[in-house]
């Protein structure tokens, strides 16, 4: 039983479920967001 699903697996056209340039700007804007965050919490501090 095993065996068949992996065949089957493997047979199956490998299309990826989400388009890799999504993943890239959902990722793009995560990371903006994180760097935006950072600045602006230390925004009004001196620096040591």
């Amino acid at each position: 039983m095993l065996s068949t699903v992996i065949t089957l697996a493997a047979e199956a056209e490998s299309e990826p479920a989400v388009h890799p340039y999504v993943i890239g700007a959902v990722t793009l804007v995560l990371l903006m967001v994180l760097l935006l965050a950072v600045v602006s919490f230390g925004g009004g501090r001196e620096h040591s």
